[in-house]
């Protein structure tokens, strides 16, 4: 990466993996693939999931199936739709198959109560409307007539968010692979998509309700399921990863221990999942435990060590941070925690749980009605 670069807050993956990338695009020069694609569609798994032999790095943990059924559907004439509780991973996964596939993650459409087909399709430059009319040069394209055009991927983020009516603006593309845009009076008029092109969109299941997709659309996309994932340590692996890099850009020396990252992850599981490790059942939360929010804590927790501190990172700090990033305002889900704390935590031996324990003795941040 360039200076400027890295100076990013969130470069894309196009940019953050640009070495991966091209060593992949370099080796599969004479493979063959699907039209219009960077990569082979074993590169691309490889690419998402990591092969430490061939150096690249793991990047989302899931099964190679999933993965591989991910990919299958984004070379067919059929939309992928990633759904899934909030916090795993789905944009995150569409950002790296679209790097990978088309070398460019931005074709990205986030979907709001606020989102017009003006956001999905093109919008014009009204200036030079009112003086030459429609033409190619007074439309501005969205992110829908660049991945059209160009031959990419389009990424559509919490598309449920959406009204019905501007969700089935992608009926008749994901269809007949065409975008007609009536202005026009001349061959220019209908828009044919190239090779390559395709829509991964996503939704969060606990969206269901808010503007349900229509039918039609339904049977324009395969639908695939990201769960969070179930394995303690690779979720403490990929923490500490991600929190790292994280650490990393902000130039950040400071770094959780190990068996701090281990408790933090392990509450986390047990909170989400409604089961300690042990096989002993608990009152789950009401909110996502996710791990993305376990990587936010960390991150925050280290941060105030860091600035605040000037030592290491504590079970304090985690805790402090897990309320404000986690758990918010709902009461009810604080009474929870407390519940956690005193029935699971205390119970518990090691130096990290002890001093978790010790810390809810005193959290302000615990004190509830």
């Amino acid at each position: 990466m360039t200076t400027d670069e890295r100076q990013l807050q969130r470069p894309p993956a196009e940019l953050l993996y640009a070495e991966e990338l091209a060593a992949m695009r370099e080796a599969d020069a004479d493979r063959p693939r699907p039209p219009g694609w960077s990569v082979a569609p074993d590169s691309v798994v490889r690419f998402v999931l990591g092969s430490p032999a061939d150096g690249v790095a793991p990047k989302f943990v899931g099964s190679r199936r999933f993965v591989e059924r991910c990919v299958v559907s984004l070379a067919t004439n059929r939309g992928l739709m990633l759904i899934g509780e909030p916090g795993t991973a789905k944009s995150f996964l569409s950002e790296l198959l679209a790097a990978a596939i088309s070398g460019d993650s931005t074709l990205t459409v986030q979907g709001s109560a606020g989102t017009t087909e003006d956001d999905i399709k093109y919008s014009w430059n009204y200036a030079l409307l009112l003086a030459e009319g429609p033409t190619e040069r007074s439309l501005v394209p969205a992110p829908l007539y660049r991945g059209m055009t160009g031959g990419k991927l389009v990424r559509f983020e919490e598309i449920t968010r959406c009204p019905l009516e501007v969700q089935d603006t992608l009926l008749s593309v994901l269809s007949d692979r065409v975008l007609h845009i009536p202005e026009f009076d001349h061959d220019a008029r209908t828009l044919y998509a190239k090779e390559g092109f395709n829509v991964i969109a996503t939704a969060n299941t606990r969206d269901r309700g808010v503007h349900e997709m229509s039918a039609a659309l339904k049977r324009r996309f395969n639908f695939e399921t990201v769960h969070p994932i179930a394995d303690v340590a690779q979720e403490v692996e990929l923490v500490r990863r991600q929190t790292e890099a994280l650490l990393e850009q902000a130039g950040v020396p400071l770094r959780p221990t190990p068996d701090l990252t281990e408790v933090l992850v392990t509450t986390f599981h047990e909170l989400r999942s409604g089961r300690t490790v042990e096989g002993s059942a608990l009152e789950p939360v009401s909110v996502m435990m996710s791990t993305a929010e376990a990587v936010a804590v960390a991150f925050s927790s280290t941060l105030q060590a860091h600035y605040f501190g000037g030592g290491p990172v504590e079970a304090a700090h985690v805790l402090d941070n897990l309320v404000g990033s986690a758990f918010k305002e709902d009461t009810e889900d604080r009474k929870r925690l407390q519940n956690y704390l005193e029935q699971v935590v205390r119970k518990r031996r090691g130096d990290q749980w002890e001093a978790l324990y010790m810390a809810s003795r005193t959290a302000e941040a615990l004190d509830v009605d």
